[in-house]
């Protein structure tokens, strides 16, 4: 099982491009099956949760290949609809693909999904949207079977904005017949980057970043080539792990619009930060402050997945901030290894209360999951001594060739 080992305390300094989006590439490879032909899409970077998807698209009879960033799929010879049960079970992005493949084909059949144990994700909504669009489902010995003669358009409202629900019922709805007008859906940048795919393809949905998208239906689509946009998580990561080390780094490929709620909290601690349209630079120098209380919540407020990092770099700012999770109930597993490099945290169920302390100190620890993985590299950058980060294959999720751009950077990071 793979390892980093990290010898902390080298401040970071020079420039990075920040990887295309992961949260924005796989939905926009789960809706190449909605019409068959030759796709190119570039700026994908190299995760395993890639990976898993394009083995999947190619078990339902696509034509896979990734290049350094580039990937070509060609769905013309589609052919099932099937999702496999054992790669369902390595990736939560997989119901990604009940939408689109029940909108081309009136079937699909699928398991639950797999993914970082980090809580309740419910599939529900999911259901719950497809059935509003007219698809009768039987679930039934672990198995998902959802069919539609034809999706029809309708209203749809989500209980909560939840992110893959919003996706997967605009990709079923493209096709279906009339309009479909989704309310109280979720508002990321990565949402609005998959409406702008769909309208490439043919489409026609609107009001994407807002609470409100309208779906209205078409008779067929044609493939298209697009670009991913930049990993807002990625960024925030990297400007903390700058941030923790008091160094000087220079981010380009972002959009400092996506990242206003981390960037203000970054500020807060007493970080400077300087950007422009595409670039964010990350200078610190210490001591940081600390920030009376973080909440996460759906965009645009502070997103869940920069938590685990953020708390990590807290754990050394000077006097006792507070995070309440509210989007993901176990999403704290990351504080008992925070925990073993020196960090100060107490837990009160969904609340975590950290007591700055002078310096963490290198050990062996665990990542439980990609972000909680994240956030222990963070903190290994900063300890005294020698850190190792089991589990590698979580944080190889969501981040490409971690090891690679952080040494880039001056770290001194290596994979064992």
């Amino acid at each position: 099982m793979e390892s980093f080992v990290i010898e902390g305390g080298t401040p970071l300094s020079g420039e990075l491009r920040i990887q295309g989006a992961k949260n924005a590439a796989l939905p926009i490879l789960a809706a190449t099956v909605l019409t068959g032909g030759s796709y190119t899409i570039y700026d994908v970077p190299r995760l395993s949760d890639i990976d898993v998807m394009l083995k999947i698209l190619t078990e339902l009879g696509a034509v896979c290949s990734h290049e350094e960033t580039t990937v070509h799929v060609d769905t013309t010879a589609l052919a099932s609809s099937t999702v496999p049960e054992d790669l369902m079970g390595q990736m939560r992005s997989s119901i990604f693909l009940m939408g689109p493949l029940l909108a081309r084909f009136g079937e699909v059949i699928l398991t639950r999904p797999g993914g970082c144990a980090i809580g309740e994700r419910r599939i529900d909504l999911h259901l719950k949207g497809l059935e509003a669009l007219g698809a009768r489902i039987i679930a039934q010995d672990g198995f998902i079977r959802c069919t539609a003669d034809k999706l029809k358009g309708g209203m749809v409202f989500l209980d909560y904005p939840s992110v893959g629900a919003t996706e997967n019922i605009m990709m079923a709805a493209v096709l279906a017949q009339g309009e479909t007008v989704l309310s109280n859906a979720a508002r990321e940048p990565e949402i609005i980057d998959l409406q702008n795919f769909l309208n490439r393809l043919g489409a026609r949905v609107h009001g994407a970043g807002t609470d409100r998208i309208v779906i209205e239906g078409v008779s067929h689509l044609q493939a298209t080539d697009y670009q991913v946009i930049p990993d807002r998580i990625v960024t925030g990561t990297m400007m903390l792990a700058a941030a923790i080390t008091q160094g000087k780094i220079v981010l380009r490929n972002v959009n400092p619009m996506h990242l206003i709620a981390i960037l203000d909290v970054v500020k807060q601690c007493g970080v400077e930060i300087d950007y422009g349209r595409d670039i964010i630079t990350v200078k610190a120098s210490g001591p940081f402050r600390a920030v009376d209380r973080i909440i996460t919540a759906p965009y645009p407020g502070f997103p869940t997945d920069m938590q685990s990092q953020t708390m990590a770099f807290l754990s050394v700012a000077k006097g006792c901030s507070i995070i309440k999770e509210t989007v993901f109930d176990g999403r704290f597993r990351h504080v008992n290894e925070l925990c073993r490099l020196g960090a100060d945290i107490y837990v009160d169920l969904h609340t975590a209360f950290i007591r700055g302390v002078p310096h963490l100190s290198g050990t062996a620890v665990e990542a439980t999951d990609l972000r909680a993985g994240a956030a222990l590299i963070i903190g290994g950058l900063a300890a005294e001594g020698e850190t190792k980060v089991t589990q590698a294959y979580h944080i190889d999720r969501g981040y490409d060739r971690i090891e690679e751009q952080l040494a880039s950077l001056g770290a001194r990071i290596r994979r064992v």
